[in-house]
Formats: C-alpha cells, structure tokens, sequence
C-alpha cells in the first residue's frame, strides 16, 4: 500500500511566527555530517570543485569546475575560493564563510599550455600553504572533481591525493530535516507545474510550447531554477530518446515530460514523470500499457524500507529481455531508481537491474528516491511514471501529490 507524505504546513517565504525551512540549520547540519563522514575515514580535509558538493559543504552556489572551489576541513573553518567578480561581491553576503580566496582557474586549458601549467602551479601552492598553516601537509588530501591538471601540480608539491567523491556521496546520502522539507517543496512546485501542463495540453502546440508552460508555471511558484524540460509526444513516447524536437502534438498523442534534476528550490532537485493524452480518451492497449507500468512501480516503492535493500527493489523491475535486448545498460536510465540531490546531483541509492542485484545498498531513513519506468510499443506510443519517495523508520512516503493512477486526458 502506497502511503501519502504529509503535505507542507507552509509556503516557500519567510515567516517569524511559524518555523519553516531553516536554511542556517541546513547549512550546518550538512557541513557536520561530512565532518562525521571525514573523521570516520580518516580523511582531515577535502578539496571540492564540483558545484554541488561546493554547495553541499558551503551553501554557496556557482559554478565549479576550478573557477569556484572549497578547501573543506574536518577541524577548522573551510576556505572558499571564489572566481573573480563573485570574490569582491560575496564575502558580506555570505558572512558564514571566513576565508575567502582568489580561485585560480585555467579555463579547461584555453590559455594554451604554458600557461595552464603555471596557473596550476599557482593554484597548488595556494592549497599547500593552507594545509602547511594548519600541519596538514602530510595527511591525505581527499579530491572531489579536480581534473587531470589539478591533480598533477597538487602531487608535484609532495600533496598526497586521494579520491573522495565516494565520501562525499555516503555524507549526502541521508537528508537532514530541511532537506527533506526542500525536496518536498520543489515536488510541490513540480506538481504545479504538471497541473498548468495539463490544462494546456491540446492539438496544435509543440513539445516547445509545453516547455515554455513548465518555465513560467515552476518559477511563478518559487522554483529558483528551471532549465528547458524534455517533451517527448506520439511515436517519440517510446522508448525514450530524441526530446523536444518541435514536433506539432497532434489529436490522440500519449505526451510526457521529464521534470528532473532541473526544476530546483533551494538547488534541491525534483525528478518527475507524468503522462498525458490529448483530443481522445486512452484505448484499451495503452491502459493496459499504463496498469503495468503502475503496478511496477508500486512493487518498487513497497519495497523500499529500511532492512531492505536496492536488490530487493530491483527485482520488482523487469528484465531488459522482456523488450528483446540483451544487455541491462540498454534500460539503464529508463528503469532506475536514484538518490535525489542538489543542484542536479544525484546520490545514492541507485536501484536498477544493471548493479542493484550483485552490488546492493541498504536503504536508510532520510534517503530521498525517484523511481522512474516505462511501457509502451516502438514508433507506436508509451507511457512514463516517476514519483519521489523518503525513506522513514517504517517504510517510505510518496512526497509527489499530482495524480498518478491513470493516464490524465486533458481537458482542452
């Protein structure tokens, strides 16, 4: 039996008489438990590049990839590097922050190779000397996203590096309360948008016109990102592929939408999928096409609680021989379940047939799930479902709320 989150008692404004999403709170539990992660690995400091770990380890939001970066301790305050503009324009902005630092970029190596190498050199010595003033230069340095370059002149200064992008994933992995309440404010912003969809949807628009109807309906209700959504319409429905192509939706389509990773608040992503049919009502084949896909998820989501694990979950998918292939990477990201994240990361768990059966997790309250499939025939027509789901010391809460037992007929 599919149980039903409890909606948000509150909007997504401020408020001095009720207690809401407390971001400062968010700030620092997240900051301590990759401390409790670090320590409990052995790890005294990670250097992160990529922007959703920076925002993880900061709550500053930005760009990653070397123009923006954190040198993030287990003991001591972090030390931001920041690109330029953003470094004379942040530090009163984000007083939680009492390091600040020029970063120092190479730009993916556009400044030619010389260059880059004296940039990177830079940039090694920088990090070393943080870690000399703090007697870390002979501890293990955890690297999350830094490239080849970076790398190479961090271990040329004698800088022992280590891979830490699995730590950082076990430390993001279980949700804090405002976390949770994010992730259920942007599902609600998402179901928002799905309702403007299908008051819309009619014979004469294009899958562009419908993403167009996403952007304003999301930020209108507080999202503050919303990249171009994916509309896949009629023969594009099945499998997956090709999105928003500019096609003209015609009188009988099956149209769905990929709401994921993009449509953030607070940079918590939502992941949804909901399917749609215009000018007719669905036939016989195409509900019996969305009675499966719905059963199947249903199996998936009952069995994530905790004590089980992905494989348990995994089993409810079908096979990739089912639809003739021979190989599971052929429905990897169309059967799958995964971990929800920030700013368009995903975490784990991941549940699908590919690794779940022999490499399993077990699933833990706070964890935060979208599990997503598909039904349908080749150039004829399919249907999607995807739904986010906590995990909760019982079992899990579905936090989507927009309907999800048949496929919707819009009204126009």
């Amino acid at each position: 039996m599919i149980k039903m989150a409890e909606k948000l008692t509150f909007g997504n404004h401020m408020a001095d008489w009720q207690e809401r999403i407390n971001v400062a709170r968010m700030r620092e539990e997240r900051a301590e438990r990759a401390r409790k992660v670090m320590r409990k690995h052995g790890v005294p400091v990670l250097l992160a590049w990529t922007k959703e770990n920076v925002r993880y380890l900061t709550g500053l939001r930005g760009s990653g990839g070397g123009n923006k970066y954190v040198l993030f301790f287990a003991d001591h305050d972090p030390v931001l590097y920041e690109q330029a503009g953003w470094f004379r324009q942040m530090p009163d902005q984000a007083p939680w922050i009492k390091h600040w630092r020029i970063s120092h970029s190479w730009k993916g190596g556009i400044a030619g190779p010389a260059a880059v190498r004296e940039q990177a050199a830079v940039f090694a010595g920088d990090i070393f000397q943080e870690l000399k003033e703090r007697g870390l230069t002979g501890e293990k340095l955890g690297i999350v996203g830094v490239d080849g370059t970076g790398r190479a002149a961090l271990e040329k200064l004698a800088i022992h590096c280590g891979d830490a992008k699995e730590l950082v994933m076990e430390a993001r992995q279980i949700k804090t309360r405002d976390e949770i309440n994010c992730e259920k404010m942007v599902a609600a912003i998402t179901d928002t948008a799905w309702y403007k969809v299908w008051e819309t949807l009619r014979p004469g628009l294009t899958e562009r016109d419908l993403t167009q109807v996403v952007a304003n309906a999301a930020y209108h209700a507080g999202a503050d990102v919303v990249p171009s959504v994916d509309f896949f319409s009629g023969p594009e429905t099945f499998e997956r592929g090709f999105d928003s192509s500019g096609r003209l939706i015609e009188a009988g389509d099956l149209v769905y939408a990929a709401l994921c990773t993009g449509i953030r608040y607070m940079g918590y992503s939502a992941c949804q999928y909901r399917t749609f049919i215009t000018g007719r009502k669905p036939n016989d084949k195409e509900k019996g096409w969305y009675k499966i896909l719905l059963d199947r998820v249903n199996a998936i989501i009952e069995q994530i609680k905790p004590g089980n694990t992905t494989a348990d979950a995994a089993m409810k998918f079908d096979p990739a021989s089912k639809w003739g292939y021979t190989d599971e990477a052929e429905v990897l990201s169309i059967e799958i379940g995964h971990g929800l994240g920030i700013d368009g990361g995903n975490d784990y768990p991941v549940i699908n047939r590919q690794w779940s059966l022999k490499h399993p997790q077990v699933f833990e309250p706070g964890m935060v799930i979208a599990v997503e499939s598909c039904e349908g025939e080749r150039r004829v027509g399919g249907v999607r479902l995807e739904d986010m789901v906590v995990v909760t010391e019982t079992g899990c809460e579905l936090i989507d709320h927009f309907p999800r037992e048949e496929i919707l007929v819009a009204p126009a």
